[in-house]
């Protein structure tokens, strides 16, 4: 068919763009010998307005991650009226607990130093990950302590105003009783018998009333970090009187691809619009 037409479209949307490799933080690398920068890469929309900012981390047993595998969701996320960074983190070889904690908060006070430049808005922060990033959003999230800031931007603050986990480990302990090769010894750098250690690193002893709404999402028949694992957390969540919303997906394993379908981003996109407005 041959065809030449002229049509006008109206703008209802700003135009998107994808800012690759931004360096946020710089990490100590190769046996503290050089450093190695830790990036980021932003979606966000060419405006003067002002949009709730959620940061995206990856999963991978804290041994492997790709702050790009997962950025086509990521942007149709973001066309739901959202900036989306997906960072980057040091692993558990390159330096145990807490070192990734340190580097998500950092990314957060790095992106509200630059709110102007990316148009997000300051008082509207979330995070988001799966498994062990599930793991790192739930701690970003109800931690508040000084021992987790390092670096530069730390006279802005690293507080979220929401989070969603996706088949995180929430209670390590338990988990590491019910089947200790889950667990990774290189990440967690500590006993895990050891009570203060515990409060430590526990997401699930970290909860106070001051914590953000959660929405939690996971696999019914999830072989590698058990659906209890979002129950327990889910109940504890509603002990100290924290809005929050467990989704479990019937049947499904850890990371499957329920996890992708347009429902469950719906749910998300939802959830974030509702506790971010």
């Amino acid at each position: 068919m041959t065809k030449k037409e002229i049509i006008t479209v109206e703008v209802k949307e700003p135009v998107y763009f994808l800012d690759e490799e931004v360096t946020y933080a710089q990490a100590d690398a190769w046996f503290g010998h050089v450093t190695r920068d830790l990036r980021m890469d932003i979606i966000y929309p060419q405006t003067e307005g002002c949009y709730p900012c959620v940061i995206w981390i990856c999963g991978g047993a804290w041994m492997q991650m790709s702050k790009s595998a997962h950025l086509p969701y990521l942007t149709e996320l973001s066309r739901r009226g959202f900036v989306v960074a997906s960072v980057d983190y040091r692993l558990g070889h390159e330096s145990p607990f807490p070192g990734a904690l340190i580097d998500i908060k950092a990314a957060v006070r790095y992106l509200r130093a630059h709110a102007k430049r990316y148009s997000i808005n300051t008082e509207k922060f979330a995070v988001m990950g799966e498994s062990a990033g599930g793991y790192l959003a739930a701690m970003t999230a109800l931690t508040d302590s000084d021992e987790f800031e390092a670096g530069e931007y730390l006279k802005h603050s690293s507080a979220v105003q929401a989070a969603c986990c996706w088949y995180a480990p929430c209670d390590l302990v338990k988990l590491a009783k019910d089947n200790p090769f889950i667990i990774i010894p290189t990440f967690l750098n500590g006993d895990i018998k050891d009570d203060h250690y515990q409060r430590f690193i526990n997401p699930i002893i970290n909860i106070t009333d001051k914590a953000p709404p959660f929405l939690l999402l996971h696999g019914t028949d999830d072989q590698l970090v058990p659906f209890e694992q979002s129950e327990l957390f889910h109940e504890a969540l509603i002990a100290k009187k924290i809005d929050t919303h467990l989704v479990g997906l019937k049947g499904e394993d850890h990371a499957g691809p329920q996890f992708f379908q347009q429902p469950v981003w719906d749910i998300i996109a939802e959830f974030f619009k509702d506790t971010l407005k």
